[in-house]
Formats: C-alpha cells, sequence, structure tokens
C-alpha cells in the first residue's frame, strides 16, 4: 500500500504545510538514530571502517589498529554485495520516508510541539551523526527527541548511538538543545500488526492446505557473546517481540528465533539463520517464512543475506522461502511511529521525565564510563 494512499497521512501533510507556514517556531526534533548504510557502492569503504571502529558494536583488541586493516580487507567483498542489490543501501529512503511521514502525522497528533522535523542520524554512514547535529543548530532546533529505529535495545546498537550523541554535544552544540530520549518499542502493538500484517501475507504464498505447516524463522541480527555475557538486554527483547507477534498471529505456525550477520571467529549468539535452515531441512520441513524482526527497512541484512544468501540455500535444501516484506513503507508502522512519539510528548509534558526507567540501568558487567555518563546527561535532558 502506497504511503500517499492513507487518508489519515493525507491530511496529516496537509496540515503540517499549513503549520510550517503559519508558525515561526524552532521545529521539534525527532532524530531517528540507526546505523545506516552506504548509499552507494563506493561508501562501503569508510562505512565499514566507522562500523569495525565502534568498540561497543564490535569490540576488538588494538581497535584503532585491526579496524583499518579488516575494513579494507572485506571491502571488495562487500562491495560485491551492495551492487548485487543496486548498487547502495535502501536505508537512507526508507528512514527519511518513515520519519517525514512521521513528522506529518505528529503535527497532527500533538499540535502542543508542532511543526516537528524528522532527522536522520547514521552511526557509520552519511548522514553521520555530526552532520545531522549541525542541521539541526542551523535550523535553530530547542527541542530533540533521540528516537532509535532499533525497536529492541542493545548497548551496541541503541547505546552506541546515545554514546556518540552524547561524545559530539560540544563540538557541534548539541548541549544546547533540550532532549529525551525513546530508547526502546519492540512489543508496541503498531509495531507488532505492521510485523504480522506482513508474515500473512508472506504466509499467502503457500497453498492453503499447507499453509499450517510452515515454519515461522524470525531472524535478528546477531551479537557477541562477550556482550551478551554482560548483559544486554537484547536477546530479551528481541524474544518479547517474537512472543508478541506469535500472540498476534493466535500461533498459527511453528517458530523459532534465530540470528544472522555474525562477522569474525569469536563467539556470537546463535543458532546462525543459515544453520537453522539446513537443520529444517533435515528434519524434513519444506516450508518457511523468513521474518526480519529487528529491521525497520530493507538493507543489506535484507536483501542480500536473507533474500539472495539464505534463500539459495534453502533453495538447496529442498526447502521454499518466502520473506515477509521490511516495514520499508507501511502506513501501519509510519502510524506507530507517531503513536510511540505522540505518547512519549505526552509522557514528558506530564513529568515522567525524559527517558525511560530502564535506560537508567546499565549493564551488570558495563566497564564502559562513556555509557554511564551519556545516561545521566540524557536523564538531565542534556543539560
Amino acid at each position: 500500500m502506497s504511503l500517499l494512499r492513507s487518508p489519515l497521512i493525507s491530511r496529516a501533510i496537509t496540515r503540517s504545510y499549513a503549520t510550517a507556514h503559519a508558525s515561526a517556531k524552532s521545529p521539534t526534533a525527532i532524530v531517528m538514530l540507526n546505523m545506516g548504510g552506504p548509499s552507494t557502492v563506493e561508501e562501503t569503504h569508510d562505512f565499514l571502517k566507522n562500523l569495525f571502529m565502534d568498540g561497543d558494536l564490535i569490540p576488538l583488541p588494538f581497535q584503532r589498529f585491526l579496524a583499518p586493516w579488516i575494513a579494507r580487507r572485506r571491502t571488495p567483498q562487500i562491495e560485491k554485495q551492495y551492487a548485487e542489490i543496486g548498487g547502495g543501501s535502501p536505508i537512507l529512503h526508507y528512514t527519511q520516508l518513515q520519519g517525514d511521514g512521521m513528522a506529518q502525522l505528529l503535527d497532527e497528533l500533538h499540535p502542543e510541539t508542532a511543526p516537528h522535523k524528522a532527522y536522520v542520524a547514521f552511526r557509520y554512514a552519511r548522514p553521520l551523526t555530526e552532520v545531522t547535529a549541525h542541521q539541526m543548530k542551523k535550523d535553530g532546533v530547542k527541542r530533540a527527541i533521540a528516537f532509535t529505529q532499533y525497536p529492541q535495545y542493545s548497548c551496541s546498537t541503541t547505546g552506541s548511538s546515545l554514546n556518540e550523541l552524547y561524545r559530539k554535544r560540544k563540538e557541534t552544540g548539541l548541549d544546547s538543545i533540550e532532549w529525551s530520549v525513546i530508547d526502546r518499542w519492540g512489543t508496541h502493538p503498531g509495531f507488532i500488526e505492521a510485523v504480522a500484517q506482513n508474515i500473512e501475507a508472506a504466509l499467502a504464498k503457500f497453498p492453503e492446505n499447507k499453509r499450517a505447516e510452515t515454519v515461522l524463522l524470525f531472524s535478528a541480527h546477531s551479537l557477541p557473546m562477550s556482550v551478551v555475557n554482560r548483559g544486554d538486554p537484547y536477546v530479551l527483547e528481541v524474544s518479547a517481540s517474537v512472543a508478541a507477534v506469535m500472540e498476534r498471529l493466535g500461533h498459527s505456525n511453528p517458530y523459532r528465533l534465530v540470528w544472522q550477520s555474525q562477522v569474525g571467529p569469536s563467539a556470537w549468539m546463535g543458532m546462525q539463520t543459515g544453520e537453522a535452515l539446513k537443520g529444517l531441512a533435515r528434519l524434513g520441513k519444506k516450508q518457511v517464512v523468513l521474518v526480519p524482526i529487528a529491521f525497520t527497512s530493507d538493507h543489506i541484512e535484507t536483501l542480500y543475506e536473507l533474500d539472495l544468501e539464505y534463500a539459495k540455500e534453502a533453495k538447496e535444501h529442498g526447502i521454499e522461502v518466502h520473506r515477509a516484506e521490511s516495514l520499508n513503507d507501511s502506513p501501519v508502522f509510519i502510524r506507530a511511529l507517531a503513536d510511540i512519539a505522540t505518547q512519549h510528548l505526552r509522557d514528558c509534558a506530564s513529568g515522567k521525565g525524559p527517558t525511560s526507567i530502564q535506560l537508567g540501568l546499565r549493564c551488570p558487567g558495563c566497564t564502559n564510563a562513556t555509557c554511564g555518563q551519556q545516561k545521566a546527561w540524557f536523564k538531565r535532558s542534556g543539560r
């Protein structure tokens, strides 16, 4: 369904334009945080270098030296993968689309803080945090919400993006803005509904008399076990998302949660998606729906890993695979983002504070001083 075919979103667009022209107020910024991806093949090396330099995501010994070396070695292979999915990642396109649709709805749902403007701040690809911060300063932003686009919280994803905002606060003027944080929303009813609808559409591609036999394989980006074992909540929160989706589907099908995108020889959360497909084939399962449960739009993990790599492996093992579509331009999902932001703004106005209770709790095994400082800074609204 096209975003513009949604009557509510169309009305919100009209009202948003009217609000923007009628008001001289600086916008309430909704800063969409995500890892990002290279928009062109040529950007791949810089993306990989930024990614491997991030100790919050991939802790490495001698990171400053090893990260550039690993990035150079992996660049040719990853460039080929981006070329195979169309010459770059579409994550920026979809994040902008989702953010603009959400902001337009917010003008209607919460006019007290209108006009709203979505900004994209990627961790490893353009636009990087500092670029977005300079644009916010240029726009005269005084109030901002750091809105993670990872539904489930991890110190290595959302935590890393928040740490980067904190580190850049002085040099970019971010410390002159009043901040609050939306740090997790993996069981929000709108998100669950959007995922469930896409699963139902994928299931409909199988014959009706065999549909109930189809295995739902929820696939999420894996984490190093060193991160999991220090008490990171990601695995628990992804599991909660899966449980909520299955509840919405009435437990119509057998299912498992598996993990993808392991990098390097160290231990990562498993089992891996590819190995799970091989195991299901050995058990005689012939129909699978792959469900990207921790991704909110298409990028290399869905378009290459799931659609090309794993689908090919499954076919070789005699399994018919269909993937549930990513959320991309789903009106249901964009409305969910707007509802999450609206409730957050109402909670802030009622005095509930700028951050969630959970955000204030560090992992029991955390030794990262920046993490604790960042949490305290956001709890003070960035002051």
